[in-house]
């Protein structure tokens, strides 16, 4: 397991690679953006049976995997209590005994996601560490509360210690392509996160097309997304493989053009330890091993640390244990 865990403490985004400041917005280039959905749809569908990794090596991705996940709680009856038993298990996302059986130490995951009146709650329980408070933001999740309190909330949110915010585009202006009106959205989201990092979600399941998730991307990114992410978790369809595709396609086509990268946060839907393995596989295959850090790479989950858990209880002692033994909150 060394040569795996040489790199998985977790940085802040904002100490590890420089900022994308974004660009204008380049119409030419945002036309000729096209998505072959049944090629996409192919490739895709080879993925979990030629990326299949076993023993030592599926538990060392799995490790990785936690490193990558903004632990998440996003439900009408949160509360602190809830919210500090999370960010304990962020801290201590796999038991100690499994961990020194291992050969790891140190090990936390990459964020903690909540709402905006969670915030003072996880910045209070991780104090001390370099994990991250993310919250949600601008009218989470749909995206259709008044535009000026959409920007006053992500500002509210960076004045109680969130360090990342995951905004929610509007829909409509990907529907209507009106991509100068997302253009000028997301740019002004970006300044209101001053030096917060920002994960523009699409709602991909609401986009209609893979060519609409495409251009979507590559807008985003250059209004100066620092990540983009798929979905809020609330839509009817979350992540999927072909979307992770042509967004990961995206973020290499815009780095290849200005040389800045940026992150990808597939959330929603994500619960199978076999599944993370997965895409953390793809994004090695399509944007390499600089992706494979949680400065550029989360998950968005909230019970895939849980069967990752128990996955690694398996490797380490031959039998697999009930899912409570690992509760995530």
């Amino acid at each position: 397991m060394d040569q795996v865990t040489e790199t998985l403490a977790p940085g802040l985004p904002q100490t590890v690679e420089p900022r994308n400041p974004g660009m204008d917005l380049d119409m030419d280039w945002v036309r000729a953006v096209q998505a072959n959905t049944s090629a996409i749809e192919r490739r895709a569908a080879t993925l979990p049976g030629r990326r299949s990794v076993k023993k030592d090596y599926q538990a060392a991705w799995l490790l990785k995997a936690i490193t990558c996940i903004d632990l998440t709680t996003l439900s009408g009856d949160d509360t602190e209590g809830r919210v500090r038993r999370l960010c304990a298990k962020a801290k201590q996302p796999v038991r100690a005994d499994i961990l020194e059986a291992l050969g790891v130490e140190g090990l936390t995951t990459g964020a903690v996601c909540v709402y905006h009146e969670m915030v003072p709650a996880a910045v209070a329980a991780l104090e001390g560490t370099n994990i991250p408070v993310a919250a949600v933001s601008t009218g989470f999740p749909a995206g259709l509360s008044p535009y000026r309190l959409r920007v006053a909330e992500i500002g509210e949110s960076v004045a109680a210690g969130a360090e990342e915010i995951d905004i929610v585009i509007s829909r409509r202006h990907v529907l209507t392509g009106d991509w100068q009106a997302l253009y000028d959205e997301m740019r002004e989201f970006r300044a209101a996160c001053g030096e917060a990092h920002v994960k523009a979600i699409l709602a991909t399941g609401e986009l209609g097309t893979l060519r609409n998730v495409a251009r979507a991307s590559l807008v985003c990114m250059m209004a100066g997304a620092d990540f983009i992410k798929t979905s809020t978790g609330k839509e009817g369809v979350n992540a999927t493989l072909p979307v992770s595709l042509v967004m990961m396609r995206a973020i290499r086509a815009y780095h290849e053009r200005t040389g800045f990268r940026v992150g990808y946060k597939p959330a929603g839907g994500i619960s199978k330890a076999k599944d993370a393995v997965t895409y953390l596989a793809l994004v090695k295959d399509e944007l390499g091993n600089r992706w494979l850090q949680p400065d550029l790479f989360r998950f968005g989950a909230s019970s895939l640390l849980g069967d990752i858990e128990r996955q690694l209880e398996h490797h380490v002692t031959g039998a697999y244990s009930a899912g409570w033994r690992h509760a995530a909150g």
